[in-house]
C-alpha cells in the first residue's frame, strides 16, 4: 500500500522506508508543477504505480513539500521476498545450497612479495565461496537460506529493471516501460539507491556500507597499487561492470610486460648511439657538408645541405633499429597471449560468478520497448504461437540501405578532413621552408637546432588533426546512435552491437586515418625531379610530401604520440572533471541549507546518471587505445609504457566515477566483454600485418640490411651515398626550379647536381631516372620480409593459441563437481521428500518425484524403502 510520510521523522542517511525493515530498493523521482500538460503525465504514473502494487511491490511516496528543491517527489519501492523469488524462479538466478568442499590451491611461491599489493579478505572475498544452482520457488528448504532479506544480493535486483513489462490493462500496444517513461518526460530519474556516503560507513547496523569500502580500497589513486576488489564490485554492481573492470585490470596487467620489453627496445637505441654508422656519415662535413639536396618543394624551397638532417638522424634510430623488428615481432605474440589469457581468466570470472549457463536472452534478447512500439505489424511467433510485432522485410533492407549510405558519407566526410590536414601539411611546408631558409630558429636555446620545417610541418599538422578528430567526435557519436535507432534492432542485444560496429568503425577511420597516412603513404608517391606528383594534379602546386633522409618513422612516432597521448589526457579530464562539475553545480541548494536533511535518495538524485551506453564508451576508450599500442607499435615501444600509466590512471578514474559520482547503476548480468572480444581479435590480427608493413616500407631496416649483406661487405660505411641518386640541376623544370632569392648563400653555379632519395639510374644512363636494380632487390627483400614475419608470427600465435585451453582444467572440474553434486542433492532431496509423505501416508504411495515424473509406481516405492 502506497504511504505518503513527513521527511522530519526520517534519518537523512536511512535505505529503509518509514518502518525501518523494508529497504528501499529502487526509487523513482518527477517533478509535478500541476500545470495542464502534466495531466497525462500524471495518468501515467498512475497506472504504472498502480502496476507495480498489483505485481507485489510495496511503493512509499515522498511528498514534494519535503524534498530540497520543493518541486520533486520520490518513489521509494521495496521488493518483497515473494517478488524477488518469483523473478528468481523466472530468471533461473544461481543461489547457494551447499558451501563449496574442493580446496582452492592458493600457494604462489615467494607469495610474501605480493602482500603490499593485497587487499583484506573480506573485501576481495565478501562472501563465502558456494555451490550454487538455479533457484526454485518449490524448493525453498533445499537452499541455504539463512535471511530471507539477505538471501538475495543487491546485485540481483537487476529484477526491478523487468519492472516496466508489467502490462497495461490497456492493449499490449500501450504497455509503459520505466525507459520508455523516462524519455516521455513522466518520471525524471529512476535508480537503485547507494547503501551510504562514500566518505564515510552508514551509522546503521544493518546496512554495509559496500560504497564506502569500495571507495576506501578502490577508487581512491593512492590505492593504484592494489588489486582490485572484483568479487565486491560485482556484487555492488552487477556482473557487467564487474567484468569490464576485471577486463581492464587484466589489461593494465598484461600492459606492464610489454611497457617492459618496449622499454628495454628504446634503450637499446639508446645506448647504441655510437654505433649508428649512417647518422655519423650524415652529421660528418666530408660526407653530409658536401651532399647537395634538391629541393623539397617548387619555388618557395632552395637547395638544402644533407648535414642539415643530423638531429633528426639521431633522432630517427632511437625507435628505427634492430630491436623495432623485435618489438613488432614480440607485440604480435603479446597481443596472442594477452587474448587466451583473457579467456581463460573470463571462464575463471563465468564460474565464479554463477555465469557458466547464463543466457543472454534472460535480458539482452528481450524485444525493445521501441521495436515494439515501432512495429505495427503483427504475426504469428511458431514458438510461442503468440503474435508479435515484427518489421516488414521490404522496410528493414530500405532501413539498411539508408544506414549503409550514411555510414559511408560520413567515412567520406573524415577522410575529406584528412585529405584537408594532408594538403595543410603540403602547403604550410613550403611556407616554413621559407620562414627557416636562413634558420632563425637557431637562436632559440635547447631545442632551436631541432626545429626544421618537416618537424615544424608535422607537429602543427598533428595538432590540427587531434583538433579536428575531437570536433567530429561529437558529431558522429549522435550519427552512429541515431542510424541505429532508425534501423529499430529487435533486441537489446541486437542494438548493442550494431552501435559498436558503427561507432569503432567510425573511430578507427578518424583515429588511425592520419597515422596510415603517414606511415604508408608520405614519402611513397612523389616521382623524382623533373617528374613530380602532386595531389589533385599539377595545377594545384600542392606537391606530394617527401621523407627527409632520416626517413618518416619519426614522423609517425610524432603523430602517434601527439593523438594517442592527447586523447588520453583530453579524456581523463573530461571523465573526471566533467561529472565532478555538473554535480557541484546540481547540489548548490543542499549546501546552501546545511540545517536541512539531505536524504540518501536525494543524494543519490543529484549525482550524475550513468546511461545504458556508458560501458560501451569505457570499453571504446581502452579498445582504441589497444589498436594504437599494437597497429603502430614498431614505430614507437614506449607506446605500451604511456597506456600502461594511462590505464593506472583510468581504472582509479572510473572507479571514482563510479563511487562518487554517478548513481548506482542498475545492476544486470554479462559473462564476456560481448562484441568487444571479436573486434580486439579483429585488431590484432591487422597489427601484425601493419607492423610487418611499417618495417619493410616505413623503416629503413631492410635498405640497410640490403647493403649490408647484399654486398658482402658486412659493414654500414657508405650507405647513405648509396641509398641516394643523381639529378642534373639543368634538367629542372621552370616550374620546380626553385627562385634564386631561396638558394642558400653557398650555393653557386659550380653545384651541377643535386641528390634525392630514391635508387634510380643517374643522368646520362641508358635507362635514365628509372628505377635501378637497386630498387628492384630492395623491393623484394621488403616483401619477403612481409611474407616472412606474417608467417612466422601467425603461426606462433596459432601455436600459442592451441597450446593454451579457454578453459583451465581447475575450472572444469569445479563445474563438473558442482553439476554431479546438484544432481546428487536433487536426487536426496526428493526421496527424502517422498519418504515424508510415505510416512503420512502409509497404505499408498500415490506421489512421484518432481524430478522423475516418468518414473512408474513400483519403482517410487523401491527408491522409497
Amino acid at each position: 500500500m502506497e504511504v505518503k510520510v513527513g521527511k522530519t521523522q526520517h534519518s537523512k542517511d536511512s535505505v529503509f522506508f518509514r518502518d525501518g525493515k523494508r529497504r528501499i530498493d529502487f526509487v523513482l523521482a518527477y517533478t509535478d508543477d500541476n500545470k495542464t500538460a502534466d495531466n497525462r503525465k500524471q495518468e501515467r504514473r498512475k497506472e504504472y504505480e498502480a502496476n507495480l502494487q498489483k505485481a507485489g511491490l510495496d511503493l512509499e511516496t515522498e511528498d514534494k513539500s519535503e524534498s530540497d528543491d520543493g518541486k520533486t517527489y520520490y518513489v521509494k519501492i521495496h521488493a518483497s521476498w515473494e517478488v524477488l523469488a518469483t523473478y528468481a524462479d523466472v530468471l533461473k538466478i544461481k543461489v547457494p545450497f551447499k558451501a563449496n568442499d574442493i580446496p582452492i590451491n592458493r600457494d604462489i611461491p615467494m607469495d610474501w612479495l605480493f602482500t603490499p599489493f593485497r587487499l583484506p579478505d573480506h573485501i576481495m572475498h565478501p562472501e563465502p565461496d558456494y555451490f550454487t544452482s538455479a533457484f526454485d520457488k518449490g524448493k525453498i528448504d533445499f537452499f541455504l537460506i539463512d535471511d530471507k532479506e539477505t538471501f538475495f544480493p543487491p546485485s540481483v535486483y537487476y529484477i526491478l529493471a523487468r519492472c516496466p513489462y508489467v502490462k497495461s490493462e490497456r492493449e499490449d500496444k500501450d504497455k509503459k516501460g520505466i525507459k520508455r517513461l523516462l524519455n516521455n518526460g513522466t518520471y525524471g530519474a529512476a535508480f537503485p539507491l547507494h547503501d551510504c556516503r562514500y566518505w564515510k560507513p552508514s551509522k546503521d547496523l544493518n546496512t554495509e556500507s559496500e560504497r564506502f569500502h569500495l571507495y576506501r580500497h578502490w577508487a581512491r589513486f593512492l590505492s593504484f597499487f592494489k588489486e582490485q576488489p572484483l568479487n565486491l564490485i560485482r556484487k555492488y554492481y552487477g556482473e557487467k561492470i564487474g567484468i569490464y573492470f576485471a577486463w581492464l585490470g587484466f589489461y593494465t596487467e598484461m600492459l606492464f610486460f610489454a611497457a617492459i620489453v618496449g622499454v628495454i627496445c628504446f634503450l637499446y637505441g639508446l645506448f647504441t648511439f655510437n654505433d649508428n654508422v649512417w647518422s655519423k656519415e650524415i652529421c660528418q662535413e666530408k660526407i653530409g657538408g658536401r651532399i647537395v639536396m634538391c629541393p623539397l618543394c617548387d619555388k618557395k624551397c632552395g637547395y638544402w645541405m644533407l648535414n642539415s638532417t643530423c638531429n633528426s638522424s639521431w633522432q630517427s634510430h632511437m625507435f628505427d633499429n634492430v630491436g623495432t623488428v623485435f618489438f613488432a615481432i614480440f607485440m604480435g605474440i603479446w597481443v596472442t597471449l594477452f587474448l587466451e589469457f583473457w579467456k581463460r581468466r573470463q571462464a575463471r570470472l563465468e564460474y565464479e560468478w554463477d555465469l557458466v549457463d547464463f543466457e543472454e536472452e534472460q535480458q539482452q534478447l528481450q524485444r525493445r520497448p521501441e521495436y515494439e512500439s515501432k512495429c505495427t505489424g503483427r504475426r504469428l511467433n511458431r514458438v510461442t504461437q503468440e503474435m508479435e510485432p515484427y518489421l516488414p522485410l521490404t522496410s528493414k533492407c530500405a532501413r539498411t540501405f539508408l544506414s549503409g549510405a550514411t555510414v559511408l558519407f560520413w567515412i567520406c566526410l573524415i577522410i575529406a578532413c584528412i585529405i584537408g590536414v594532408i594538403a595543410y601539411r603540403l602547403a604550410v611546408y613550403a611556407a616554413f621552408a621559407s620562414i627557416m631558409k636562413d634558420s632563425p630558429t637557431n637562436k632559440i636555446e635547447v631545442v632551436g637546432s631541432l626545429i626544421t620545417p618537416q618537424l615544424a610541418t608535422s607537429v602543427t599538422a598533428s595538432c590540427i588533426n587531434f583538433v579536428i578528430i575531437m570536433i567530429l567526435n561529437l558529431m558522429y557519436e549522435r550519427v552512429a546512435i541515431w542510424i541505429t535507432d532508425m534501423e529499430i534492432p529487435k533486441t537489446h542485444l541486437e542494438y548493442e552491437n550494431k552501435l559498436t560496429v558503427k561507432m569503432f568503425l567510425f573511430q578507427f577511420v578518424n583515429y588511425y586515418s592520419s597515422c596510415f597516412y603517414v606511415a604508408f603513404f608520405k614519402g611513397k608517391f612523389v616521382g623524382y625531379p623533373g617528374d613530380y606528383i602532386y595531389m589533385f594534379g599539377q595545377r594545384t602546386r600542392l606537391r606530394n610530401e617527401e621523407c627527409d633522409p632520416g626517413g618518416c618513422l619519426i614522423e609517425l612516432t610524432t603523430q602517434l604520440v601527439i593523438v594517442m597521448v592527447g586523447k588520453q589526457v583530453w579524456g581523463n579530464i573530461q571523465e573526471a572533471l566533467v561529472p565532478w562539475l555538473m554535480n557541484w553545480w546540481g547540489s548548490r541548494k543542499a549546501r546552501s541549507h546545511p540545517e536541512s536533511l539531505y536524504s540518501r535518495w536525494e543524494q543519490d538524485h543529484d549525482l550524475q546518471n550513468f546511461g545504458h551506453l556508458g560501458l560501451f564508451y569505457e570499453y571504446l576508450e581502452m579498445v582504441i587505445q589497444f589498436g594504437f599500442i599494437t597497429l603502430f607499435v614498431a614505430s614507437f615501444p614506449l607506446a605500451p609504457l604511456l597506456a600502461l600509466m594511462n590505464n593506472i590512471i583510468e581504472v582509479r578514474v572510473d572507479a571514482w566515477k563510479f563511487t562518487t559520482q554517478f548513481r548506482r547503476p542498475v545492476a544486470a548480468k554479462a559473462h564476456s566483454i560481448g562484441a568487444w572480444q571479436e573486434i580486439l581479435n579483429g585488431v590484432a590480427v591487422l597489427s601484425v600485418v601493419t607492423n610487418a608493413f611499417i618495417v619493410s616500407f616505413t623503416s629503413d631496416m631492410i635498405p640497410r640490411l640490403v647493403y649490408m649483406y647484399g654486398d658482402g661487405n658486412y659493414a654500414m660505411e657508405g650507405y647513405i651515398e648509396n641509398s641516394l641518386s643523381v639529378f642534373n640541376i639543368s634538367n629542372f623544370p621552370e616550374q620546380n626550379r626553385p627562385d634564386p632569392e631561396e638558394n642558400p648563400s653557398w650555393f653557386n653555379s659550380s653545384i651541377l647536381t643535386c641528390s634525392y632519395r630514391d635508387y634510380r639510374n643517374p643522368p646520362g644512363h641508358e635507362k635514365e631516372y628509372e628505377h635501378s636494380m637497386k630498387f628492384w632487390h630492395i623491393l623484394a627483400a621488403k616483401l619477403a620480409f612481409i611474407i616472412i614475419m606474417e608467417h612466422v608470427v601467425f603461426l606462433v600465435k596459432f601455436f600459442v593459441a592451441w597450446m593454451i585451453p579457454d578453459v583451465p582444467s581447475e575450472v572444469k572440474a569445479r563445474i563438473k563437481r558442482e553439476r554431479y553434486l546438484i544432481q546428487e542433492y536433487l536426487h536426496t532431496y526428493e526421496v527424502e521428500k517422498l519418504k515424508i509423505q510415505l510416512t503420512n501416508r502409509q497404505d499408498e504411495c500415490l506421489c512421484t518425484p518432481m524430478i522423475y515424473p516418468e518414473i512408474s509406481r513400483h519403482e517410487v516405492l523401491s527408491e522409497c524403502l
